[in-house]
């Protein structure tokens, strides 16, 4: 705790929520607070907050850090309020005709990032921060976890940078210039592991999960992927725009099973229903949405 100072929420009022956190902004505009979840422990917090301040220094776009905070029960960080801010998905909402070219320019910030390098003194390895969740879960199948390990050995490293969250919830605009958020995955390697987030958001995701994360439809989300997919690769027929998606299913499966995992702090029984979904992807199965 002696890291955290203490802040009183009285002075700021609630601007935002996300999937384990709340965000407050200081009325006074000066700083916005993110907030996590009862239960998460500091360390999360403070990775965020490190890996965050590493990405700020290191050049890439996203609100300067300020320091970690408490309200005495939850713990979180104070950060740069970017003013007159909006995420890309909740322009997207509002706009729709801005789905295009907002997916448009997400990829193109995308290929921007994934050929700047990453200092790997700093960053972990993609594939080190998912290995020991896989290894160490009890949601996994022994046959899948096996087959899971060996997939991810097989992967090629690189070492360009990665957001580990990748998806336009986590990217901001005040219509100037564009901000990364929630950094706290941020990592190095194959630029497929961002890509494949959104492969398998567009396959998995809840209608009701879906709304609450990102305020859109299940069909405008894939409408969404296609054109992500198209734009980054610069493929225009959907023979080519097929097999860029095969390409990311042994990804997706890998990142299905890590966000999952870390989800659950690595605790539970197997579920069928994505070890299925895993299954597939592995198999080079993708599932028939599109």
């Amino acid at each position: 705790m002696s890291n955290y100072q203490q802040i009183n929420l009285e002075d700021y009022f609630q601007s935002g929520e996300g999937g384990q956190a709340l965000t407050y902004t200081r009325k006074d505009g000066s700083a916005m607070a993110k907030m996590f979840e009862h239960g998460l422990g500091s360390e999360t917090v403070e990775r965020e907050f490190r890996i965050s301040m590493a990405v700020y220094e290191n050049g890439i776009p996203c609100p300067k850090p300020i320091r970690l905070v408490t309200d005495g029960q939850r713990f979180g960080a104070e950060y740069e309020v970017i003013a007159n801010k909006r995420s890309y998905t909740r322009i997207i909402s509002e706009e729709p005709e801005q789905l295009e070219p907002l997916t448009i320019k997400f990829a193109q910030l995308g290929k921007k990032l994934h050929s700047t390098p990453a200092n790997t003194d700093v960053f972990p390895d993609m594939k080190e921060v998912i290995r020991p969740w896989i290894q160490k879960s009890t949601c996994i199948s022994e046959p899948l976890r096996t087959r899971l390990l060996a997939t991810l050995d097989s992967i090629p490293s690189s070492k360009t940078c990665l957001h580990g969250d990748f998806h336009i919830g986590n990217i901001i605009t005040n219509g100037e210039k564009d901000y990364w958020i929630d950094l706290g995955d941020f990592a190095y390697g194959a630029p497929e592991w961002d890509l494949s987030m959104n492969f398998y958001l567009a396959c998995y995701m809840s209608p009701e999960y879906m709304d609450n994360l990102f305020h859109l439809d299940p069909a405008t989300f894939r409408r969404h992927w296609n054109l992500l997919v198209q734009s980054y690769y610069g493929v225009q027929t959907l023979e080519e725009q097929r097999s860029c998606e095969k390409s990311l299913l042994k990804y997706s499966a890998l990142k299905l099973f890590f966000n999952f995992c870390k989800r659950h702090n690595g605790q539970g029984e197997p579920s069928p229903k994505l070890e299925g979904l895993a299954q597939a992807f592995l198999s080079g199965m993708a599932p028939g949405i599109f």
